[in-house]
């Protein structure tokens, strides 16, 4: 039956090893420590900025650029603009002298060149945006605590200027674009004035005569007509230029103020912001395939279809208006050549003088319509609207980032202890002998009959005499009581006659046992035979200073007898056999009729027979005499069987169908052993043996 461990197994296992966890822990953690006391330290201040919505209104003039905040997309093209290689060109063109110069000086080393400013900025430099704000995080990280903070602070300066200067630059463009159309509007009404002074001059147009006063009402209503068909033509047609160029250059259409301020279409923007803001607060919760991702990201890509087509409706309505305002134009034209035709019977001229007349008065509307926007942008150019502003500037801090010596020490101590676990269980792994109750039961596969303490010298037979009958080493003798004991209490091995003990290997002690076991059984008034079995290392005749020249050998020969072999009353009750030498077919022997009938006889005359066998992973006399016997005991030393061995040696002996009473653990140390064997052995019980015997009780 399998044993499963407990954490008190799992405790012991670490007892054992618990230097592997002490030399793993001291080595990990001194290494860490070690690393952490050597990194240069690192520091990081942070300044903060301020987004502006909207740009401060110092004039109500159209601005050049649009620069409001009114979607996520608007506030990353800020945090680009913060992360992009202008920031940090113009950053790095601050750092000048002594400054530059303690900037660089962590970073250079001999032999090597020295890395450029940019790419230092760029690698120690993070832009984060604040969650649910328009405030955007500037951090920077150097060696030096007041350098960390001037970078800092430099970054905020620079984007701050940045933005104001591009505003200026793009105005002073847009000035001179609107100097240059003006120029050749002017020049338009120009030569318009000069053809309408030449041609009155040739036509003698001074005055003109009171009855064309109602043709000339009809053709001022035909030109006011015109006027404002080729004002919407001109409108439109403008409009449309923009959206033709805009097509051709790739640009956004909502670049594009008219297209922009369309109801519709704000409303989608504004639609399309609330839905990609909707889709990162819930990217942050959930991954992409969750279904309330999946419904927010179809949200978000209708509400840009939608304003996709919306732009798209606004921009052939730009086309069809132009159309619509080419074609008014035409007609208008028309009607007005119909007048025309209808008027030069009175005044050819006229018509004539009308026609430049108003083509000068568009002309000139237009060049002053041009004239103000330059004024305008001009005078807006000049002043620097601020798009942000700095909230906190940074400033040195006292305490590192960076070695973080809590964190780096608690890993430290967290990996050397997790190693050392490792590698104390790792050992427990590869270490497979047996040592503990749940290998003998769980592994071996047999019963723990008994313990037998370490006995550092076993003496002479009177000291054996004294050790198991007096006494006289308390400790062993109680634990062979108690063995005796167990055996008692079964009833297959209380009725057992002829006991068989074996081990897996040799230097067990198996014959001690024997011995010892034998010696208590007779103590206990039962009449016992001792019969050394191992026929090639015996070892019982030394344990009670006997001869070995007759025995178990001269009887399988039939050279001697039983009462010829016999030491009779070795102590009171126990007789021995030894083996009467070494044999040269141990085997043969043992298999012998002879043998045979010798445990019938000592059946008649003996309470008990214990038996000495060699051990049985190395040779198979036990298995020869395990069918003579009624029972066998199994002798293990403590940490020195591997487990695979004794499981083999027990399995051996109950395939024989014979009945096992157990195993006994000889050779308990303190210590550790102490530790596995708590339940069934411990040395305050010493005291109580000392105790007891002190006071002088019997029994």
């Amino acid at each position: 039956m399998a044993v499963q461990r407990t954490l008190q197994d799992y405790a012991l296992i670490l007892r054992e090893r618990c230097w592997y966890v002490i030399v793993a822990f001291l080595v990990i953690f001194a290494s860490v420590l070690v690393f952490t006391c050597t990194r240069t330290p690192i520091y990081e201040s942070t300044a903060t900025v301020q987004i502006f919505r909207r740009e401060a209104t110092v004039m109500q003039v159209q601005q050049v650029m649009d620069n409001q905040i009114n979607s996520a997309e608007d506030l990353n093209t800020q945090v680009n603009i913060l992360k992009s290689g202008t920031i940090i060109e113009r950053v790095a063109g601050r750092l000048q002298g002594a400054e530059l110069q303690r900037f660089i000086a962590p970073y250079v080393r001999p032999g090597h060149p020295t890395p450029p400013v940019e790419g230092i900025l760029a690698r120690n430099r993070d832009v984060v945006p604040q969650r649910l704000s328009l405030i955007i995080a500037i951090a920077y990280r150097h060696p030096d605590k007041a350098i960390a903070a001037r970078v800092a602070n430099l970054f905020a300066d620079e984007y701050i200027s940045y933005n104001a200067h591009i505003q200026v630059d793009e105005s002073i463009k847009a000035v001179e674009e609107l100097q240059q159309r003006a120029d050749e509007q002017r020049k338009k009404v120009d030569e318009i004035a000069n053809a309408l002074q030449a041609y009155r001059e040739k036509n003698y147009m001074v005055s003109l005569d009171q009855r064309k006063d109602i043709v000339t009402d009809n053709l001022k209503t035909s030109n006011n007509y015109v006027t404002q068909a080729a004002n919407t033509l001109q409108e439109a047609e403008t409009r449309w230029k923009q959206v033709l160029a805009n097509r051709r250059r790739g640009g956004d259409m909502l670049d594009l103020p008219f297209v922009a301020e369309v109801a519709i279409i704000s409303q989608l923007q504004q639609q399309v912001a609330n839905r990609k803001i909707a889709v990162a607060q819930l990217s942050q919760r959930y991954r992409a395939k969750h279904p309330q991702m999946i419904q927010a990201m179809n949200s978000l890509q209708e509400s840009q279809r939608q304003l996709q087509q919306a732009i798209t409706t606004v921009t052939a309505q730009v086309e069809s208006a132009y159309q619509t305002a080419v074609q008014n134009y035409a007609e208008a034209q028309a009607a007005l050549v119909k007048q025309e035709a209808d008027s030069l019977k009175l005044d050819h001229f006229a018509v004539d003088y009308s026609n430049l007349e108003r083509d000068y008065e568009v002309n000139e509307k237009l060049l002053e319509q041009i004239l103000g926007r330059m004024h305008e942008t001009s005078v807006n150019g000049t002043i620097e609207n601020q798009s942000g502003r700095i909230v906190d500037r940074a400033t040195p801090m006292n305490l590192p980032i960076s070695p973080d010596y809590r964190l780096n020490l608690g890993l430290g101590a967290l990996g050397g202890l997790g190693v050392g676990l490792v590698l104390a269980f790792l050992a427990a792994y590869v270490d497979d002998r047996v040592k503990s109750a749940t290998d003998i039961e769980g592994v071996v596969g047999l019963s723990l009959v008994g313990i037998i303490p370490e006995i550092k010298r076993l003496g002479d037979a009177e000291d054996m005499q004294k050790a198991v009958s007096n006494r006289g080493d308390r400790e062993a003798a109680e634990a062979f009581a108690t063995i005796y004991s167990s055996l008692q209490l079964r009833d297959d091995s209380k009725q057992a006659q002829c006991i068989l003990v074996t081990s897996t290997i040799a230097r067990e002690g198996k014959s001690f046992i024997t011995t010892h076991l034998a010696s208590t059984f007779a103590a206990h008034g039962e009449r016992v035979v001792l019969v050394d079995c191992d026929l090639r290392r015996p070892a019982v005749h030394r344990v009670f200073h006997l001869e070995n020249l007759t025995g178990v050998i001269d009887i399988c020969l039939g050279e001697k007898n039983l009462a010829e072999v016999t030491f009779k009353n070795v102590q009171p009750n126990l007789d021995v056999i030894p083996t009467g030498g070494r044999s040269k077919n141990p085997t043969q022997n043992l298999n012998s009729k002879a043998f045979a009938v010798m445990i019938s006889d000592l059946r008649k005359r003996y309470d008990r027979i214990f038996i000495d066998t060699p051990p049985i992973a190395i040779v198979s006399d036990a298995l020869v005499v395990l069918p003579l016997v009624d029972g066998s005991l199994y002798a293990l030393y403590f940490n020195k069987v591997r487990r695979q061995a004794a499981q083999y040696a027990a399995r051996r002996l109950l395939d024989a169908n014979v009945p096992n009473f157990g195993a006994i653990l000889n050779g308990l140390s303190g210590g550790i052993g102490g530790y596995y064997y708590y339940h069934y052995y411990d040395k305050s019980y010493k005291s109580y043996y000392v105790d007891q015997n002190e006071k002088g009780l019997k029994g």
